[in-house]
């Protein structure tokens, strides 16, 4: 049986929703969007994750820019394949 039926992230890893919006957006607009230091200063997946794991407030942040652009982000990354 499924707990979690209207989370919105649920079945989602924290790096399949990063790269996905490292993908529709990059980098300089998410360091836009999020004033957070690993996606300005030599950003990567890997280093992001690591900020993201031990910062609650970053990732709060990170997955509603996800929430907010879900349906965006799925059909431009949907295109490219």
């Amino acid at each position: 049986m499924d707990n979690q039926p209207f989370n919105p992230l649920h079945g989602i890893t924290l790096k399949a929703l990063v790269t996905e919006l490292v993908e529709y957006f990059g980098y300089p607009a998410l360091s836009q969007k999020i004033k957070i230091k690993c996606f300005t200063e030599d950003p990567s997946i890997n280093s992001t994750l690591k900020f993201l794991r031990k910062t609650p407030w970053a990732r709060e942040k990170v997955e509603a820019l996800f929430i907010k652009n879900y349906h965006k982000v799925h059909q431009a990354n949907d295109e490219k394949k």
